[in-house]
């Protein structure tokens, strides 16, 4: 656990400007597996589908029955291309970190990238951002600024919080999630590698919280996207 990460500081001369190159690096990896992923399994459409358009199809059905319980279809189809990439890129971000973790020179650089409160946060601020944009497009300016004084203008102040509490427990929810069963699956691969006696004590329990990993990064993927939704429903819906 006495691991670092790889981080460029004073990027550019500016004093503030850190990267962490192995973000830099996971973003990118996870990245490519979903686009070539996706790529493969539309590759070629039939009507009876086969093998990775199954999935594609399964997956597909899956994020429309999430619009569908949080808005109209009418409105929440301009939002599909959206939960798809959401859940498709968190998915397989989560799962990257329960695979393995990388160690080169002391520096992790293999590891989840939503494991990082700086993707995580990011992703929330999109979706908050991008909720916002299209509250006053859809539905016009005036109707968007009327929601933050209804029922009553003494709550204006209260929307206001929840409206930073909402990006803050949105990203923040994702990455306490992962981060924490990373670090338990890095103790528990510290004991099995401690000796014989550990290999034995920890194989079992190191198996059995990989698989629970795997639920919960599955689980995390399908919140951070639900309420993704439920977000962007409450500013472009007209009632809610």
């Amino acid at each position: 656990m006495d691991h670092t990460a790889p981080i460029v500081e004073d990027v550019f001369g500016i004093s503030w400007l850190d990267f962490n190159l192995s973000n830099v690096f996971m973003i990118i990896v996870t990245s490519l597996i979903v686009f070539v992923i996706s790529v493969l399994g539309a590759r070629k459409l039939e009507m009876k589908p086969t093998g990775g358009q199954n999935v594609m199809e399964w997956v597909l059905d899956f994020i429309k029955g999430i619009i569908n319980d949080t808005m109209d279809w009418k409105t929440g189809k301009l939002f599909l291309p959206l939960a798809i990439t959401l859940f498709s890129y968190i998915l397989v971000g989560n799962m990257l970190g329960v695979i393995t973790n990388g160690v080169v020179g002391g520096d992790v650089w293999w590891k989840s990238p939503t494991a990082d409160p700086g993707l995580t946060l990011t992703l929330a601020m999109m979706v908050i951002v991008l909720s916002h944009f299209y509250g006053i497009k859809l539905r016009g300016g005036k109707a968007y600024v009327k929601d933050y004084f209804t029922p009553l203008p003494l709550l204006f102040p209260i929307k206001l919080i929840e409206e930073f509490s909402n990006t803050l427990t949105l990203g923040l929810r994702l990455f306490g999630n992962i981060y924490a069963g990373e670090v338990l699956l890095a103790l528990l691969v510290g004991l099995t590698t401690s000796g014989a006696l550990g290999f034995i004590g920890g194989a079992i329990p190191f198996l059995a919280w990989q698989g629970f990993s795997v639920f919960i990064g599955g689980i995390q993927a399908f919140i951070f996207t639900m309420l993704s939704m439920v977000y962007i429903s409450h500013k472009v819906s007209e009632e809610h």
